[in-house]
Formats: structure tokens, sequence, C-alpha cells
């Protein structure tokens, strides 16, 4: 009786195994199959650092990034969107010259970069691209713009940005520029100024996606009145989910369903889940602040010791990420709300963006994997990966005036 019982659980155990084994060779069949987008990262910020080799395999263990060629093959990862990223300075002639030139350094570096492994990546400027990319076994990397700031109150500035390829661009970052309020900074011009809102039609008319992540809640809604086509949060989440000023709370993505956009979900954890304050480390970062001008007027040099010792804080204190499981919570709970067509993935990766299980690239399929155990279909995971991103990004394609 003994043996037919081991024999029996046994025989249970094995097919239990055999059933998950093949749930997780479906969905990484499915994870190959869809375009994956990721609407955000900051990986320019890597690229000139000290052994950093987009073209080889890093490790994120050891301040190698979360990015770079052979994870996004390991990662099955399509496209890509790098953040041309410009921290608030000074809103004066010079710090917006400043801010203009840093930008056009960054866009040169990443274009001097993917020029090596012509083989493997190209730049992209359309969906075409992507789909064209995905076809020829290629990387497809896109530009954005974080931080409206290298524009200043030159309207002329987003036609240049534009034409290096910017195909979005975040109106502000974490304090408040010529354009608009921080979801972090106090209120200076009540959402969007008067200048603001001709960025957003000037930015509607040569087809350049709004995006709406950090900026401040009223800015949001002066957007969604004053654009015409629909716009994206490239790295945003569900404020019911986890209470940040930079999530989007119910009655924002219910306005977003209705302007057509969509909102990408992002793995950086304060963002995913609330964190316990750390106090020894909210000072060490108040600290580096100071020391740093608050990252106001930082040349390249000086930059890459903020974020180096950024970096050695987070390692000293490192916060309890967050897991994929979290992350797909903040999915659950925007498709219920809004549906599953209003949601997509911009990770935040080399900004601060990892998951417990979900370190860097290379294991992003442990996303959906997750989505499909919770019962997401195929045509679903591909809308969440690419496709949604995709529909708005060929609707403001469509509206642009020559």
């Amino acid at each position: 009786m003994l043996k037919k019982l081991f024999f029996l659980c046994l025989v249970l155990i094995q097919s239990f195994s055999f059933f998950g084994q093949s749930q997780l060779d479906k969905a990484k069949e499915i994870h190959q199959r869809v375009l994956t987008l990721d609407s955000h990262t900051d990986t320019p910020l890597m690229l000139n650092r000290n052994g950093f080799d987009f073209g080889k395999r890093n490790d994120p263990q050891k301040r190698g990034g979360r990015i770079d060629l052979p994870r996004m093959e390991e990662g099955s990862l399509d496209a890509v969107f790098f953040a041309v990223f410009v921290g608030q300075g000074p809103r004066t002639v010079e710090g917006n010259l400043n801010a203009r030139e840093k930008a056009m350094r960054i866009f040169d570096q990443v274009y001097t970069t993917m020029s090596l492994y012509p083989e493997k990546v190209e730049i992209a400027r359309n969906v075409a691209d992507a789909w064209r990319l995905k076809k020829e076994g290629k990387r497809a990397i896109f530009l954005g713009v974080e931080n409206g700031y290298p524009i200043g109150k030159d309207l002329s500035m987003i036609e240049l940005l534009y034409n290096r390829g910017a195909r979005y661009i975040t109106l502000a970052h974490t304090k408040n520029n010529d354009i608009c309020d921080s979801s972090t900074d106090t209120l200076e011009h009540n959402g969007l100024s008067g200048f603001g809102k001709e960025v957003v039609q000037e930015m509607n008319r040569l087809g350049i996606m709004v995006d709406v992540s950090h900026i401040s809640d009223r800015a949001f809604y002066d957007v969604l009145k004053t654009t015409t086509t629909p716009v994206i949060a490239s790295h945003s989440n569900a404020r019911a989910v986890c209470d940040h000023p930079r999530n989007l709370t119910d009655d924002m993505l219910l306005a977003l369903k209705k302007n057509g956009g969509v909102v990408q979900v992002c793995v950086l954890s304060t963002y995913v889940k609330k964190q316990e304050i750390n106090p020894d480390k909210e000072n060490a970062i108040n600290e580096l602040r100071k020391q740093y001008n608050y990252f106001i007027g930082l040349n390249d040099e000086q930059t890459q010791q903020a974020h180096d010792a950024w970096d050695e804080i987070e390692k000293k204190y490192p916060v309890e990420l967050a897991t994929v499981s979290d992350l797909v919570d903040h999915i659950d709970y925007i498709v219920n709300t809004i549906g599953v067509d209003y949601v997509g993935i911009g990770t935040d990766f080399d900004g601060g963006g990892a998951l417990k299980d979900c370190i860097d690239v290379s294991q992003i399929p442990n996303i959906t994997a997750e989505l499909f155990k919770r019962g997401y279909t195929e045509e679903e995971i591909g809308k969440i990966w690419g496709g949604n991103f995709l529909r708005v990004f060929g609707a403001v394609e469509k509206a642009r005036v020559l």
C-alpha cells in the first residue's frame, strides 16, 4: 500500500512538474513571437562609463548596467527607447545652451555606439522600422528626450530634436522647467505654462509623442486639454497600487483612456511597491545632492562622478526590490480599470529600474511568464509588450503635418 501511495505521489509530482515546464515553454515561445518594446531606459548614461561595452555581456552586479546587446538577445527584447536625459539646470540663456549641447553629445554618443554593430542593431525612427528590424533579427534603438529642458524657450529646438531622431519628449523631470511643473516640485505654472501649450502643439504638428511621466497632475490634465494626439506615460505605474506622485491616479488613467493613450509600467521598485525609509540612506543622498549642487549645471565628468557616487550609496544601502508579481499587479489593476488596450512596459533600466526576479533585460521573459500564468492570451501579451505603444506611435506619426 505504501509503495502504491509513493508511486502515485511520484507520478503526480512529475505531472505537475511537466505541466509547469510546459506552461513556461509556452510563455517563452509567446515572448519570442510578439514584438517586445521597452519605452524607457537610461542606457545612454552607461555608454561613457569605463569598462562598459554595449557589444559585450556586462555584469549588472559589477556596475555593468541593465542593458547591452547580448542581454537584449537573451531576453528577446526587440525594440527599446534610449532616453536622451538632461537633468534640470539653471533656466538661463547659458543654462539652456549647455543643456542643448549636452543633449546633442548624447545623441552623437548613441549614434556612434550603434554604428559599431550594424549587423545587430539599428537606430529606428518609425513604427515600420520596429517591425522590419524584428523580421531581420536586429534590435531597434529608438530615441526619446527625457526633460524638455534643452528646448528652453525656443520652439525651433523641437524640430531639431525630431531631426536627430527623438520620437517622444518627456516634458519635465524632477524639477519644474519653462514648459510645466514636475510631479516632485512645488507648483509654479499651475500645470502647463503658456509656452508649454505651444510646445505640445508643436510636438503634435511634428509627430512627436508627448510623454506625461514626471509631470504634475495639473500639467497632465492641461496636456490632455491641449493635445490633438494620444499621449504616453513612458514609465509610470498605478497610484492606487503604490502611492507615489510619479504614478497615475484612477481618474488620470480614465482620462488617458479617453485620450487613447497608453501607460507604460515601470520596474523601478519605488514606484512598484511602498518602500521603508532608511534615514541613513536619505542623509547620504541629501549630502550627495549638496556636494553636486543638486545636480544642477554639472559637466559630463561631474555628472559621471555623481552617478558613480549614487551607485555606491545604492550598493551600501540596497532597497528591498519588488518582484515581477508586484509589477504585474499594476498591469492587472490598470487592465481592470481601463482595459488591456492602454497599458505597456517602460522599465527605466539604467535609471534605477530593477526587480528581484527581473534584474536586467535578460530576465524580462519572467514578466511574460507571469502574465501568461495569470491568464493573459498571446494577443493581450502582444498588446502589452508593444502593440499598444505602437498604436499610439502610429497615430502620432499619422497626424504629422509637413
